[in-house]
Protein backbone atom coordinates (compact mmCIF):
# COMPACT_ATOMS: atom_id res chain seq x y z
CA UNK A 1 0.00 0.00 0.00
CA UNK A 2 2.88 2.38 0.88
CA UNK A 3 4.57 1.50 -2.42
CA UNK A 4 1.35 2.35 -4.27
CA UNK A 5 1.01 5.73 -2.53
CA UNK A 6 4.68 6.50 -3.16
CA UNK A 7 4.28 5.67 -6.87
CA UNK A 8 1.20 7.91 -7.05
CA UNK A 9 3.03 10.80 -5.39
CA UNK A 10 6.00 10.37 -7.70
CA UNK A 11 3.65 10.36 -10.70
CA UNK A 12 1.98 13.56 -9.51
CA UNK A 13 5.36 15.21 -8.95
CA UNK A 14 6.49 14.20 -12.43
CA UNK A 15 3.28 15.60 -13.85
CA UNK A 16 3.83 18.93 -12.11
CA UNK A 17 7.41 18.99 -13.34
CA UNK A 18 6.42 18.29 -16.97
CA UNK A 19 3.67 20.91 -16.82
CA UNK A 20 6.09 23.48 -15.45
CA UNK A 21 8.68 22.64 -18.10
CA UNK A 22 6.16 23.03 -20.98
CA UNK A 23 4.07 25.92 -19.71
CA UNK A 24 7.00 27.99 -18.54
CA UNK A 25 8.58 28.49 -21.98
CA UNK A 26 5.13 29.19 -23.51
CA UNK A 27 4.43 31.92 -20.97
CA UNK A 28 7.90 33.31 -21.54
CA UNK A 29 7.35 33.36 -25.33
CA UNK A 30 4.01 35.11 -24.88
CA UNK A 31 5.67 37.66 -22.61
CA UNK A 32 8.40 38.27 -25.22
CA UNK A 33 5.76 38.72 -27.95
CA UNK A 34 3.88 41.29 -25.86
CA UNK A 35 7.14 43.05 -25.07
CA UNK A 36 8.00 43.19 -28.78
CA UNK A 37 4.53 44.57 -29.65
CA UNK A 38 4.86 47.33 -27.02
CA UNK A 39 8.34 48.14 -28.31
CA UNK A 40 6.96 48.44 -31.84
CA UNK A 41 4.15 50.70 -30.62
CA UNK A 42 6.70 52.84 -28.84
CA UNK A 43 8.65 53.01 -32.11
CA UNK A 44 5.51 54.11 -33.93
CA UNK A 45 4.96 56.82 -31.34
CA UNK A 46 8.54 58.04 -31.71
CA UNK A 47 8.25 58.27 -35.51
CA UNK A 48 4.84 59.94 -35.27
CA UNK A 49 6.25 62.62 -32.95
CA UNK A 50 9.32 63.15 -35.12
CA UNK A 51 7.17 63.63 -38.25
CA UNK A 52 4.81 65.99 -36.44
CA UNK A 53 7.71 68.08 -35.08
CA UNK A 54 10.26 68.09 -37.91
CA UNK A 55 8.64 67.28 -41.27
CA UNK A 56 9.31 70.03 -43.81
CA UNK A 57 5.63 71.02 -43.87
CA UNK A 58 2.99 70.98 -41.15
CA UNK A 59 0.86 67.87 -41.36
CA UNK A 60 -2.57 67.00 -40.00
CA UNK A 61 -2.26 64.51 -37.14
CA UNK A 62 -5.52 62.80 -38.08
CA UNK A 63 -4.28 62.27 -41.65
CA UNK A 64 -1.08 60.67 -40.35
CA UNK A 65 -3.07 58.26 -38.19
CA UNK A 66 -5.44 57.40 -41.07
CA UNK A 67 -2.48 56.79 -43.40
CA UNK A 68 -0.87 54.49 -40.81
CA UNK A 69 -4.08 52.51 -40.33
CA UNK A 70 -4.63 52.22 -44.07
CA UNK A 71 -1.02 51.16 -44.59
CA UNK A 72 -1.43 48.40 -42.03
CA UNK A 73 -4.56 47.09 -43.77
CA UNK A 74 -3.38 47.42 -47.37
CA UNK A 75 -0.19 45.52 -46.50
CA UNK A 76 -2.36 42.44 -45.87
CA UNK A 77 -3.90 42.06 -49.34
CA UNK A 78 -5.26 44.26 -52.18
CA UNK A 79 -8.83 44.20 -50.85
CA UNK A 80 -8.36 45.18 -47.19
CA UNK A 81 -8.37 48.92 -46.49
CA UNK A 82 -9.51 51.71 -44.22
CA UNK A 83 -12.56 53.67 -45.31
CA UNK A 84 -12.62 57.26 -44.16
CA UNK A 85 -16.13 58.55 -43.35
CA UNK A 86 -16.68 59.98 -46.86
CA UNK A 87 -15.37 56.77 -48.51
CA UNK A 88 -17.60 54.65 -46.28
CA UNK A 89 -20.60 56.72 -47.34
CA UNK A 90 -19.59 56.37 -51.02
CA UNK A 91 -19.40 52.59 -50.62
CA UNK A 92 -22.90 52.42 -49.13
CA UNK A 93 -24.18 54.61 -51.96
CA UNK A 94 -22.61 52.37 -54.60
CA UNK A 95 -24.32 49.25 -53.30
CA UNK A 96 -27.65 51.07 -53.67
CA UNK A 97 -26.94 51.54 -57.40
CA UNK A 98 -26.30 55.27 -58.00
CA UNK A 99 -23.12 57.33 -57.48
CA UNK A 100 -20.83 59.81 -59.19
CA UNK A 101 -17.58 58.89 -60.97
CA UNK A 102 -16.05 57.18 -63.99
CA UNK A 103 -17.77 53.79 -63.69
CA UNK A 104 -14.56 51.78 -63.43
CA UNK A 105 -13.57 49.02 -61.01
CA UNK A 106 -9.84 48.94 -60.23
CA UNK A 107 -7.42 46.91 -58.16
CA UNK A 108 -3.68 46.96 -57.55
CA UNK A 109 -1.35 44.38 -59.05
CA UNK A 110 2.38 44.46 -58.31
CA UNK A 111 2.25 48.19 -57.64
CA UNK A 112 0.22 49.03 -60.75
CA UNK A 113 -3.41 50.17 -60.91
CA UNK A 114 -5.27 47.59 -62.99
CA UNK A 115 -8.79 47.81 -64.41
CA UNK A 116 -10.94 44.90 -63.23
CA UNK A 117 -13.83 46.06 -65.39
CA UNK A 118 -15.53 49.11 -66.83
CA UNK A 119 -19.20 49.03 -65.82
CA UNK A 120 -21.88 48.93 -68.52
CA UNK A 121 -22.95 52.22 -70.13
CA UNK A 122 -20.71 54.33 -67.90
CA UNK A 123 -18.25 57.04 -69.02
CA UNK A 124 -15.32 54.59 -68.75
CA UNK A 125 -17.15 51.98 -70.85
CA UNK A 126 -18.12 54.50 -73.53
CA UNK A 127 -14.55 55.84 -73.65
CA UNK A 128 -13.28 52.35 -74.55
CA UNK A 129 -11.61 51.26 -71.30
CA UNK A 130 -11.17 47.49 -71.14
CA UNK A 131 -10.68 44.83 -68.48
CA UNK A 132 -6.97 44.25 -67.95
CA UNK A 133 -5.90 47.82 -68.80
CA UNK A 134 -3.20 49.34 -66.59
CA UNK A 135 -3.57 53.00 -65.61
CA UNK A 136 -0.14 54.61 -65.33
CA UNK A 137 -1.06 58.31 -65.27
CA UNK A 138 -3.86 60.71 -64.38
CA UNK A 139 -4.03 64.11 -66.09
CA UNK A 140 -0.42 63.82 -67.19
CA UNK A 141 0.82 62.87 -63.71
CA UNK A 142 2.43 59.46 -63.20
CA UNK A 143 0.76 57.33 -60.51
CA UNK A 144 3.42 54.63 -60.45
CA UNK A 145 4.18 53.92 -56.79
CA UNK A 146 0.86 55.34 -55.57
CA UNK A 147 -1.31 53.26 -53.27
CA UNK A 148 -4.67 52.19 -54.66
CA UNK A 149 -6.46 54.67 -52.39
CA UNK A 150 -4.21 57.52 -53.54
CA UNK A 151 -4.81 56.66 -57.19
CA UNK A 152 -8.58 56.44 -56.69
CA UNK A 153 -8.60 59.79 -54.88
CA UNK A 154 -6.76 61.33 -57.83
CA UNK A 155 -9.40 59.97 -60.22
CA UNK A 156 -12.27 61.45 -58.23
CA UNK A 157 -13.75 64.77 -59.28
CA UNK A 158 -16.97 66.71 -59.88
CA UNK A 159 -19.58 65.43 -62.32
CA UNK A 160 -19.04 66.99 -65.76
CA UNK A 161 -15.28 67.45 -65.37
CA UNK A 162 -12.75 65.82 -67.71
CA UNK A 163 -10.02 63.40 -66.73
CA UNK A 164 -7.20 62.07 -68.93
CA UNK A 165 -6.03 58.53 -68.10
CA UNK A 166 -2.76 57.19 -69.47
CA UNK A 167 -3.32 53.53 -70.31
CA UNK A 168 -1.05 50.58 -71.03
CA UNK A 169 -2.85 47.75 -72.84
CA UNK A 170 -1.63 44.29 -73.76
CA UNK A 171 -1.09 44.06 -77.53
CA UNK A 172 -0.67 47.83 -77.93
CA UNK A 173 2.95 48.92 -78.32
CA UNK A 174 2.78 52.37 -76.73
CA UNK A 175 0.84 53.89 -73.79
CA UNK A 176 -2.08 56.04 -74.92
CA UNK A 177 -4.40 58.62 -73.37
CA UNK A 178 -8.14 58.18 -72.81
CA UNK A 179 -10.36 61.20 -72.15
CA UNK A 180 -13.35 60.58 -69.86
CA UNK A 181 -16.02 63.00 -68.67
CA UNK A 182 -17.12 62.19 -65.12
CA UNK A 183 -20.84 61.61 -64.72
CA UNK A 184 -23.48 60.34 -62.32
CA UNK A 185 -23.33 56.56 -62.51
CA UNK A 186 -26.75 54.92 -62.49
CA UNK A 187 -26.24 51.21 -62.54
CA UNK A 188 -29.00 49.01 -63.89
CA UNK A 189 -28.08 45.76 -62.23
CA UNK A 190 -29.78 43.51 -64.81
CA UNK A 191 -30.81 44.18 -68.41
CA UNK A 192 -33.07 41.57 -69.97
CA UNK A 193 -33.77 41.11 -73.67
CA UNK A 194 -34.52 38.39 -76.20
CA UNK A 195 -32.32 37.13 -79.02
CA UNK A 196 -34.45 34.89 -81.20
CA UNK A 197 -36.04 32.33 -78.86
CA UNK A 198 -33.50 32.92 -76.08
CA UNK A 199 -33.61 35.26 -73.10
CA UNK A 200 -30.38 37.15 -72.43
CA UNK A 201 -29.90 38.36 -68.85
CA UNK A 202 -27.01 40.82 -68.69
CA UNK A 203 -25.98 41.13 -65.00
CA UNK A 204 -23.56 44.06 -64.65
CA UNK A 205 -23.22 44.21 -60.85
CA UNK A 206 -24.47 42.64 -57.63
CA UNK A 207 -26.20 45.35 -55.62
CA UNK A 208 -29.52 45.42 -53.80
CA UNK A 209 -31.41 45.64 -57.09
CA UNK A 210 -29.86 42.58 -58.75
CA UNK A 211 -32.20 39.72 -57.86
CA UNK A 212 -35.43 41.79 -58.10
CA UNK A 213 -34.28 43.12 -61.51
CA UNK A 214 -33.42 39.62 -62.71
CA UNK A 215 -36.72 38.09 -61.61
CA UNK A 216 -38.82 40.89 -63.12
CA UNK A 217 -36.77 41.04 -66.33
CA UNK A 218 -36.97 37.29 -66.92
CA UNK A 219 -40.73 37.26 -66.35
CA UNK A 220 -41.27 40.12 -68.80
CA UNK A 221 -39.19 38.55 -71.57
CA UNK A 222 -40.91 35.17 -71.18
CA UNK A 223 -44.28 36.92 -71.52
CA UNK A 224 -43.12 38.76 -74.64
CA UNK A 225 -42.08 35.46 -76.24
CA UNK A 226 -45.58 34.13 -75.61
CA UNK A 227 -44.89 31.86 -72.67
CA UNK A 228 -42.29 29.50 -71.27
CA UNK A 229 -42.88 26.90 -73.98
CA UNK A 230 -41.51 29.34 -76.58
CA UNK A 231 -38.23 29.92 -74.70
CA UNK A 232 -35.33 27.64 -75.66
CA UNK A 233 -33.07 28.75 -72.81
CA UNK A 234 -31.25 31.48 -70.90
CA UNK A 235 -27.92 33.23 -71.46
CA UNK A 236 -26.62 34.64 -68.17
CA UNK A 237 -24.06 37.25 -69.19
CA UNK A 238 -21.61 37.93 -66.32
CA UNK A 239 -18.81 39.42 -68.40
CA UNK A 240 -17.06 42.44 -66.86
CA UNK A 241 -19.13 42.03 -63.69
CA UNK A 242 -16.85 43.07 -60.78
CA UNK A 243 -19.05 41.46 -58.12
CA UNK A 244 -20.73 43.07 -55.12
CA UNK A 245 -23.00 41.74 -52.41
CA UNK A 246 -22.62 38.09 -51.40
CA UNK A 247 -26.30 37.67 -50.55
CA UNK A 248 -27.26 38.77 -54.09
CA UNK A 249 -24.87 36.25 -55.64
CA UNK A 250 -26.52 33.55 -53.53
CA UNK A 251 -30.00 34.72 -54.55
CA UNK A 252 -29.13 34.73 -58.28
CA UNK A 253 -27.59 31.23 -58.05
CA UNK A 254 -30.64 30.01 -56.11
CA UNK A 255 -32.89 31.36 -58.88
CA UNK A 256 -31.70 28.53 -61.15
CA UNK A 257 -31.13 25.72 -58.62
CA UNK A 258 -33.58 23.52 -56.74
CA UNK A 259 -31.19 22.12 -54.16
CA UNK A 260 -27.57 21.72 -53.11
CA UNK A 261 -24.81 23.95 -51.85
CA UNK A 262 -24.25 27.29 -53.58
CA UNK A 263 -21.10 28.47 -51.83
CA UNK A 264 -19.23 28.05 -48.56
CA UNK A 265 -17.00 30.54 -46.77
CA UNK A 266 -14.13 29.52 -44.51
CA UNK A 267 -12.30 31.84 -42.17
CA UNK A 268 -9.27 31.36 -39.95
CA UNK A 269 -11.48 30.02 -37.17
CA UNK A 270 -13.45 26.92 -38.26
CA UNK A 271 -16.40 28.16 -36.18
CA UNK A 272 -16.75 31.09 -38.57
CA UNK A 273 -17.35 28.87 -41.60
CA UNK A 274 -20.70 29.20 -43.37
CA UNK A 275 -22.56 27.14 -45.97
CA UNK A 276 -25.33 28.50 -48.17
CA UNK A 277 -27.77 26.09 -49.81
CA UNK A 278 -30.34 26.48 -52.56
CA UNK A 279 -34.05 26.42 -51.81
CA UNK A 280 -36.58 24.56 -53.95
CA UNK A 281 -37.73 26.59 -56.95
CA UNK A 282 -36.12 27.21 -60.37
CA UNK A 283 -37.34 30.37 -62.12
CA UNK A 284 -36.78 28.71 -65.52
CA UNK A 285 -38.20 25.28 -64.66
CA UNK A 286 -35.08 23.53 -65.92
CA UNK A 287 -34.50 25.44 -69.17
CA UNK A 288 -30.92 25.16 -70.51
CA UNK A 289 -28.54 27.88 -69.31
CA UNK A 290 -25.29 29.20 -70.75
CA UNK A 291 -23.14 31.45 -68.55
CA UNK A 292 -20.78 33.96 -70.16
CA UNK A 293 -17.63 35.03 -68.24
CA UNK A 294 -14.34 36.78 -69.01
CA UNK A 295 -11.33 38.25 -67.22
CA UNK A 296 -13.50 41.04 -65.82
CA UNK A 297 -15.88 38.62 -64.06
CA UNK A 298 -14.92 38.72 -60.39
CA UNK A 299 -16.04 37.87 -56.87
CA UNK A 300 -19.85 37.50 -56.72
CA UNK A 301 -20.07 36.71 -60.44
CA UNK A 302 -17.54 33.90 -59.92
CA UNK A 303 -19.71 32.50 -57.12
CA UNK A 304 -22.66 32.26 -59.52
CA UNK A 305 -20.63 30.80 -62.40
CA UNK A 306 -18.89 28.29 -60.10
CA UNK A 307 -22.15 27.14 -58.46
CA UNK A 308 -24.03 26.60 -61.74
CA UNK A 309 -20.99 24.91 -63.28
CA UNK A 310 -20.39 22.51 -60.36
CA UNK A 311 -24.05 21.45 -60.30
CA UNK A 312 -24.03 20.84 -64.08
CA UNK A 313 -26.84 23.38 -64.33
CA UNK A 314 -25.13 25.53 -66.94
CA UNK A 315 -22.44 25.45 -69.60
CA UNK A 316 -19.86 28.14 -68.84
CA UNK A 317 -18.20 29.69 -71.88
CA UNK A 318 -15.86 32.61 -72.54
CA UNK A 319 -12.52 33.26 -70.86
CA UNK A 320 -11.07 32.53 -67.41
CA UNK A 321 -12.50 34.80 -64.72
CA UNK A 322 -10.57 37.23 -62.53
CA UNK A 323 -9.95 34.95 -59.54
CA UNK A 324 -11.08 36.95 -56.51
CA UNK A 325 -12.05 34.22 -54.08
CA UNK A 326 -11.99 36.17 -50.84
CA UNK A 327 -14.73 37.75 -48.74
CA UNK A 328 -14.41 41.20 -47.19
CA UNK A 329 -16.28 42.22 -44.04
CA UNK A 330 -16.96 45.92 -43.59
CA UNK A 331 -16.76 46.82 -39.90
CA UNK A 332 -17.81 50.34 -38.81
CA UNK A 333 -15.24 51.91 -36.47
CA UNK A 334 -15.16 55.00 -34.29
CA UNK A 335 -15.19 58.33 -36.09
CA UNK A 336 -17.84 57.24 -38.67
CA UNK A 337 -15.28 55.38 -40.79
CA UNK A 338 -15.01 51.66 -41.46
CA UNK A 339 -12.50 48.87 -41.87
CA UNK A 340 -12.75 46.60 -44.89
CA UNK A 341 -11.03 43.39 -43.84
CA UNK A 342 -10.59 40.10 -45.67
CA UNK A 343 -12.08 37.57 -43.25
CA UNK A 344 -12.60 34.40 -45.29
CA UNK A 345 -12.25 32.63 -48.61
CA UNK A 346 -15.18 31.24 -50.52
CA UNK A 347 -15.41 27.79 -52.08
CA UNK A 348 -17.60 26.45 -54.86
CA UNK A 349 -19.91 23.47 -54.17
CA UNK A 350 -17.20 20.99 -55.22
CA UNK A 351 -14.89 22.47 -52.58
CA UNK A 352 -12.52 24.34 -54.89
CA UNK A 353 -11.12 27.75 -54.04
CA UNK A 354 -10.74 29.97 -57.07
CA UNK A 355 -8.56 32.56 -55.32
CA UNK A 356 -5.97 33.74 -57.88
CA UNK A 357 -7.08 30.90 -60.21
CA UNK A 358 -10.50 32.00 -61.45
CA UNK A 359 -13.33 29.92 -62.90
CA UNK A 360 -12.21 28.05 -66.00
CA UNK A 361 -14.93 27.99 -68.69
CA UNK A 362 -16.16 24.67 -70.05
CA UNK A 363 -15.59 26.07 -73.54
CA UNK A 364 -12.96 28.76 -74.12
CA UNK A 365 -14.22 31.43 -76.52
CA UNK A 366 -12.13 34.55 -77.00
CA UNK A 367 -13.69 37.79 -78.16
CA UNK A 368 -12.02 38.89 -81.43
CA UNK A 369 -10.44 42.37 -81.36
CA UNK A 370 -12.57 45.18 -82.69
CA UNK A 371 -12.13 45.79 -86.41
CA UNK A 372 -11.02 49.21 -87.64
CA UNK A 373 -14.02 51.33 -88.63
CA UNK A 374 -12.69 52.38 -92.05
CA UNK A 375 -12.23 49.22 -94.06
CA UNK A 376 -13.74 50.20 -97.40
CA UNK A 377 -12.62 47.14 -99.35
CA UNK A 378 -13.98 44.70 -96.77
CA UNK A 379 -17.23 46.65 -96.55
CA UNK A 380 -17.73 46.49 -100.33
CA UNK A 381 -16.98 42.77 -100.24
CA UNK A 382 -19.53 42.13 -97.47
CA UNK A 383 -22.22 44.15 -99.27
CA UNK A 384 -21.78 42.27 -102.54
CA UNK A 385 -24.95 40.19 -103.16
CA UNK A 386 -24.54 36.42 -103.06
CA UNK A 387 -25.79 34.17 -105.87
CA UNK A 388 -27.77 30.96 -105.54
CA UNK A 389 -29.63 28.43 -107.71
CA UNK A 390 -32.71 30.65 -107.71
CA UNK A 391 -30.74 33.44 -109.41
CA UNK A 392 -29.85 31.31 -112.43
CA UNK A 393 -31.82 31.96 -115.61
CA UNK A 394 -34.29 29.18 -116.32
CA UNK A 395 -33.86 27.47 -112.94
CA UNK A 396 -36.64 25.11 -111.85
CA UNK A 397 -39.23 26.46 -109.43
CA UNK A 398 -40.08 24.58 -106.22
CA UNK A 399 -43.83 24.07 -106.53
CA UNK A 400 -43.94 21.61 -103.61
CA UNK A 401 -43.60 24.37 -101.00
CA UNK A 402 -46.80 26.02 -99.79
CA UNK A 403 -47.01 29.71 -98.95
CA UNK A 404 -47.12 28.86 -95.24
CA UNK A 405 -43.99 26.70 -95.52
CA UNK A 406 -42.25 29.39 -97.56
CA UNK A 407 -43.05 31.95 -94.83
CA UNK A 408 -41.53 29.65 -92.18
CA UNK A 409 -38.37 29.15 -94.27
CA UNK A 410 -38.02 32.90 -94.80
CA UNK A 411 -38.48 33.53 -91.06
CA UNK A 412 -35.77 30.98 -90.27
CA UNK A 413 -33.49 32.61 -92.83
CA UNK A 414 -34.08 36.00 -91.24
CA UNK A 415 -33.14 34.59 -87.82
CA UNK A 416 -29.96 33.12 -89.29
CA UNK A 417 -29.03 36.48 -90.84
CA UNK A 418 -29.57 38.25 -87.51
CA UNK A 419 -27.38 35.65 -85.81
CA UNK A 420 -24.67 36.32 -88.39
CA UNK A 421 -24.89 40.07 -87.69
CA UNK A 422 -24.57 39.36 -83.95
CA UNK A 423 -21.33 37.45 -84.55
CA UNK A 424 -19.80 40.64 -85.91
CA UNK A 425 -21.08 42.66 -82.95
CA UNK A 426 -20.55 40.18 -80.07
CA UNK A 427 -18.95 36.89 -81.05
CA UNK A 428 -19.03 35.39 -77.53
CA UNK A 429 -22.77 36.03 -77.12
CA UNK A 430 -23.50 34.61 -80.58
CA UNK A 431 -21.52 31.49 -79.64
CA UNK A 432 -23.50 31.20 -76.39
CA UNK A 433 -26.78 31.35 -78.31
CA UNK A 434 -25.57 28.63 -80.68
CA UNK A 435 -24.72 26.41 -77.70
CA UNK A 436 -28.16 27.12 -76.25
CA UNK A 437 -29.85 26.03 -79.49
CA UNK A 438 -27.93 22.77 -79.38
CA UNK A 439 -28.85 22.12 -75.75
CA UNK A 440 -32.49 22.90 -76.49
CA UNK A 441 -32.52 20.49 -79.42
CA UNK A 442 -30.99 17.72 -77.29
CA UNK A 443 -33.56 18.28 -74.51
CA UNK A 444 -36.43 18.28 -77.01
CA UNK A 445 -35.21 15.00 -78.58
CA UNK A 446 -34.91 13.38 -75.12
CA UNK A 447 -38.58 14.08 -74.27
Amino acid sequence: MKKFMLAALLGTAAGVLVTTQVTGPLLAQESVKKSNVYEQLDLFGDIFERIRAQYVEEVEESELIEAAINGMLTSLDPHSSYLAPEDFEDMRTQTSGEFGGLGIEVTQEEGYVKVVTPMDDTPADKAGMESGDFITGVDGKSILGFTLEEAVDLMRGPVGSEIILTVVREGVDEPFDVSIIRDTIKLTAVRARTEGDSVVLRVSTFNRQTYPNLEAGLKKQVEELGGEENVNGIVLDLRNNPGGLLNQAIAVSDAFLNQGEIVSTRGRNPRDSERYNAQDGDLTNGKPIVVLINGGSASASEIVAGALQDHGRAVVIGEKSFGKGSVQTVVPVRGDGAMRLTTSRYYTPSGRSIQALGVAPDIIVKQPPRKPVDETADEEESNRPSRSEADLRGSLQNDDVSEADRAIIEAEQEKAEKAAELREEDYQLAYALDILKGLSAINAAAK
